[in-house]
């Protein structure tokens, strides 16, 4: 169904406006800088500023309003290490590359990723393999990383291309065609067939209702087990997701399908360890949240900015009839640098990972500032990639950052970093890859689209900056 063209721009309207409000509440409160914690006497260490904002409520209006230009705001006037107040806590932000490595190395290992995540989403996506820690971690990579070597993922992305075929067949060229929600759908369609082994239809229907509802519960503002509520809605979903992997596993173990979830129930790292039961039912579900929902984003917003940008679709589009593969394999997706360009470039501005967490389990420092045990930490990916200290025009899409040697070569490690760093850089960085590359292949041999005239698209945030409507697009036959 497409949007109403008067919702879409009231839609903008009020994400304009709560902008404003956020932007008011945020300059005009007053609120002391204070140190978060004094460092310990001789360290040689500098206290982490920074102030709590409003009453009880901290600094959260402006940050679900307008995230980037809060970061922002912040890292020019305290730097990398900054704390900010939300809801009842303090948390310390991370900006720019190098707190973001030192993070993510970790290198006395005072950060953990599962007491970070357990607030945020603890309770949807337990266990998964993001929300584990040091050796646990590394051993449960070892096994997964079975399931992620190349044959496996040609594998997948044989599945994945003819699903993406079926899926765009039935997109109908319309003046405000739906985008996001049908990206969202045919990544799902694409979720259940590869990653699941599962045949579209009431089966496959009833994963992806339980798999949305389950990511939603993770972003509910009202965090209380209320019937009818968000978060309720999300815990009884993630109970049936836990039953039917769990119902499936011996089956699975002991046949020979070639699908993510069979995979994982027969990996086996190098020195013989498995997976348990719980620990295949927990990695899936997080994959699928993992897997899904950020690829998504990026293919959304890639799709968006090339609406923006018809010039750049063009020369994408070009480059993907130059080499008339139906099917391109990992090979074939390695030798389109424009796509590649283009694809980062998306993820530099719209991280779909767009804020990492972890907590101090020990006291520590980050960039020279004394980190206390039992701080909250924000690795705020996103706004580190749009700084203009290490991107000139951080806003303005331009993909030639990656295609041009001379802007390659000044890209610093951790500059750019979308699927993290350390050990726990994502796992499914290639498959996310392939699969954004794969569907835009194809949508660029088949359609050609833009953006409605003076049209900007609202972001709300979910795992990362996401679209709050629908995002329309005049949609076209090639």
């Amino acid at each position: 169904m497409e949007p109403p063209a008067a919702l879409s721009d009231a839609r903008q309207r009020l994400q304009g406006r709560l902008q404003e409000i956020g932007a008011a509440v945020s300059d005009r409160w007053p609120s002391r800088d204070r140190p978060l914690a004094p460092p310990p006497a001789g360290s040689g260490l500098a206290p982490v500023m920074g102030n709590y904002g409003m009453p009880f409520l901290g600094h959260v209006l402006p940050t679900l309003v307008d995230p980037l230009e809060f970061a922002r705001r912040r890292y020019a006037e305290y730097g990398p290490v900054s704390w900010a107040g939300g809801v009842g806590f303090r948390v310390v932000m991370l900006l720019g590359p190098e707190a973001l490595e030192a993070a993510w190395v970790n290198r006395d290992k005072a950060l953990s990723s599962t007491r970070g995540w357990q607030p945020v989403i603890g309770p949807f996506f337990h266990r998964g393999i993001m929300l584990l820690d040091f050796e646990e971690h590394r051993d449960h990579r070892r096994i997964m990383q079975q399931a992620f070597t190349r044959t496996a993922l040609n594998r997948y992305l044989a599945s994945t291309a003819d699903g993406v075929d079926r899926a765009l067949a039935a997109w109908r060229p319309a003046p405000r065609f739906p985008v996001y929600p049908s990206i969202k759908h045919l990544l799902l369609q694409q979720a259940a067939e590869v990653f699941v082994g599962t045949e579209l239809g009431a089966e496959s229907d009833q994963l992806i209702d339980d798999f949305h509802h389950t990511v939603h519960g993770g972003q509910a503002i009202i965090r209380a087990d209320v019937p009818g509520g968000t978060w309720a809605r999300g815990l009884r979903a993630r109970e049936r997701l836990e039953r039917y992997f769990g119902d499936q596993i011996a089956q699975r173990r002991n046949g020979d399908g070639t699908d993510l979830f069979s995979m994982l129930c027969r990996s086996e790292s190098e020195d013989g360890q498995r997976f348990t039961d719980d620990d295949i039912v927990n990695h899936m579900i997080f994959l699928l949240m993992a897997a899904h929902d950020t690829t998504a984003i990026a293919l959304s917003m890639l799709a968006y900015e090339l609406g923006r940008n018809t010039h750049w679709q063009q020369l994408l589009r070009e480059e993907a009839m130059a080499r008339p593969v139906e099917s391109p394999t990992l090979e074939d997706l390695e030798d389109y640098p424009l796509l590649d360009g283009a694809f980062k470039e998306v993820l530099r501005m719209y991280a779909p990972a767009g804020t990492l967490f972890r907590q101090a389990i020990r006291d520590t420092e980050i960039c020279g500032h004394f980190i206390p045990r039992a701080s909250q930490i924000a690795i705020s990916v996103h706004a580190s990639m749009r700084l203009s200290d290490w991107w000139p025009d951080p806003d303005t899409f331009d993909p030639t950052r990656f295609t041009d040697a001379v802007n390659r070569a000044a890209v610093s490690r951790y500059a750019f970093a979308p699927f993290g760093g350390g050990a726990h850089k994502c796992i499914g960085q290639q498959f996310a890859d392939m699969t954004v590359k794969t569907v835009m292949h194809h949508m660029l041999r088949r359609f050609r689209w833009e953006v409605p005239a003076g049209y900007q698209v609202p972001l709300t945030w979910g795992t990362g900056p996401t679209p709050a409507d629908d995002l329309p697009i005049r949609l076209e036959s090639y």
